[in-house]
């Protein structure tokens, strides 16, 4: 399993300028991006044991960043197929 963290920019790099103009014009999409963020980063101190934890909640943060990294994929294409 990777301990890299899985930032956004690297998910969606041809997405970063569409991101940035979301963050700053859609206040549910900042909200995600941010939510994605910290929970990222718990995902990725629980992986390095930096703040370890059981291993079912580390799965659980792992499908809720997924799950939320979905919600900003649909919001990426949605803008995207407008724009």
């Amino acid at each position: 399993m990777s301990h890299t963290p899985h930032e956004l920019a690297e998910e969606f790099p041809d997405k970063v300028d569409l991101m940035h103009q979301l963050k700053t014009s859609d206040a549910h999409f900042a909200k995600l991006f941010d939510e994605y963020h910290e929970l990222n980063r718990a995902v990725h101190r629980a992986e390095t044991n930096v703040e370890p934890m059981e291993e079912l909640a580390e799965v659980e943060l792992r499908k809720k960043r997924a799950h939320l990294k979905d919600e900003i994929w649909g919001l990426l294409a949605k803008a995207d197929s407008t724009a």
